[in-house]
């Protein structure tokens, strides 16, 4: 193992954060800022020749009817926004399975080539938006993923690291808002874009500088670095170094316990023995996951469909002004900024029984888990809040459901990795960090169907939509009931235990 001094260390680990944020910043979540991009576009005429003239009723005079042309942008945030989420179980194997620099590359190259399509369209080639979004998304989200193990380099903070990284990945939405507003003072798309994409040199530089070639360990090894200047620490694998908590975070369907039982429970037994980690299927299949993929499905649909159709949701409350449509689409745009200091608020929940003396019998595991229920249910009742904001159809309301939105996306992907971290072993966290995003893909897609159910047969007003979703998002409780009921059950069983060892020992000295 190599041994650097540790102020180097902590110099290397406080430049890999740092530089990190900014990466997710600056580049990770743009494609969640489509709605800047989407009035850019239409200025330039992009699926323009979708629009029709069609008669005003009672006069003379005839009004474009783009309804075609928002169904493409609907369409190519669809698109983009499943293939953002579905190939995650891919990206999430292969970081497992070849590590950090491998991944990095892939995702540089795939962001980069996105990027460089975007640059390259014009209102001729408008199809081009198709390949350049979903490219730049897919890119986005793995560098996400490369980043979120740097809460690993400090464990007192692990999860308010991750929120940090999610947060910085949500505030990255205001990259188009950015180039929304040299658009309007005369820069051209082109430019703006490219620009953008060189910025890929500086990607490339931290992978080789400030980011290990495999992973970074859990618990941290003493004196662990990584760059050029100590390559053998590169050597390191997640499994080699789990502590016992990740041992002790799910027992595999085959051991005989029932599958009610949730993962941290059943793990519990194998903790005393010497098994390795549990399998990926076993976590796959346990009850903590599923309930956790219903909780994430229903929220990450919600702020989909709202982002895929804000554009034509604001030209319908403006009544087609194109100045408040722009005043208001900047509002979002701008509030996205804040997603990077809200995404800590969730990590600092989530840490804030660290430091603490453990209960008797307690395992950090569990301390861990009671702390999280408290972030998600926080979670379901934000994403309940700014549903019923979304639906009722007043302009000025609309301030207040950019904020609630910016603040629950936060809570959603830092609470989805962090609980992902807490509560399965870490050799698994990229699969199953994956298979969450994927699956939870196929959900999303829903919100085309709504999109073309809103723009169709309910004539432009989604009230019954919306209606709907703040139904289905009332689901989103289960999940954190079901973590507290289980961390309850669990102090019940160390009392219990507690009282048994005490009888015993009382007996043995009678």
């Amino acid at each position: 193992m190599a041994r650097c001094d540790l102020p180097g260390n902590r110099l290397l680990y406080g430049l890999t954060l740092a530089s990190g944020i900014l990466e997710c910043l600056c580049f990770s979540g743009v494609v969640f800022g489509y709605a800047s991009l989407v009035f850019v576009l239409k200025e330039d005429g992009y699926f323009g020749h979708l629009c029709v003239s069609v008669p005003v009723t009672g006069d003379n005079l005839t009004a474009a009817d783009c309804s075609r042309q928002d169904e493409q942008f609907s369409l190519v945030f669809t698109i983009a926004s499943f293939l953002n989420n579905f190939v995650n179980l891919f990206n999430g194997y292969m970081f497992d399975r070849f590590g950090t620099m491998v991944t990095r590359l892939l995702a540089i190259s795939v962001y980069t080539t996105g990027t460089l399509l975007l640059a390259f369209s014009s209102a001729a080639f408008s199809e081009l938006l198709f390949p350049a979004l979903s490219c730049i998304a897919v890119g986005g989200i793995v560098l996400l993923l490369t980043n979120m193990q740097m809460g690993n380099l400090f464990a007192a903070h692990r999860s308010t690291i991750i929120t940090l990284c999610t947060g910085a990945y949500d505030s990255s939405a205001s990259v188009f808002l950015i180039i929304k507003v040299l658009h309007q003072q005369g820069i051209s798309l082109r430019s703006c874009v490219l620009v953008l994409s060189s910025c890929s040199v500086f990607l490339l530089v931290r992978t080789f500088l400030l980011m290990p070639r495999t992973l970074i360990p859990y618990p941290l090894p003493p004196h662990y670095t990584y760059g050029l200047s100590c390559g053998e620490a590169n050597a390191y694998h997640v499994e080699k170094f789990e502590g016992p908590r990740e041992r002790a975070a799910v027992v595999s369907h085959e051991s005989g316990e029932k599958d009610d039982v949730p993962p941290a429970a059943e793990g519990e037994t194998e903790a005393q023995g010497p098994g390795k980690a549990a399998s990926f299927r076993s976590c796959l299949l346990s009850w903590f996951f599923l309930w956790h993929l219903v909780w994430l499905s229903i929220m990450q649909l919600r702020h989909y469909l709202f982002i895929g159709t804000l554009n034509p949701m604001l030209n319908r409350l403006a009544h087609d002004d194109p100045g408040l449509v722009s005043q208001y689409t900047n509002a979002f745009a701008l509030t996205q900024l804040f997603g990077v200091l809200c995404g800590p608020l969730n990590g600092l929940i989530m840490d804030r029984h660290k430091g603490r003396p453990l209960a008797p019998g307690e395992t950090a595991q569990e301390a861990d888990l009671h702390s999280s229920s408290l972030s998600l249910l926080l979670t379901s009742l934000q994403c309940l809040l700014f549903s019923v904001c979304a639906s009722i159809p007043l302009l000025p309301l609309q301030y207040l459901t950019f904020a609630l939105q910016v603040l629950n996306r936060s809570f959603i992907y830092g609470g989805n990795a962090a609980f992902i971290n807490i509560a399965f072993p870490a050799c698994h966290f990229g699969k199953l960090y994956g298979a969450a995003m994927s699956m939870s893909a196929v959900f999303s897609l829903l919100q085309y169907p709504c999109f073309t159910l809103v723009r169709g047969p309910l004539g432009g007003d989604p009230f019954f939509v919306d209606i709907a979703l703040i139904g289905v998002s009332l689901l989103g409780f289960i999940h954190p009931v079901y973590v507290f009921l289980h961390c309850r059950a669990a102090a019940r069983r160390r009392e219990n235990d507690d009282v048994t060892d005490g009888s015993k020992t009382d007996g043995t000295k009678l």
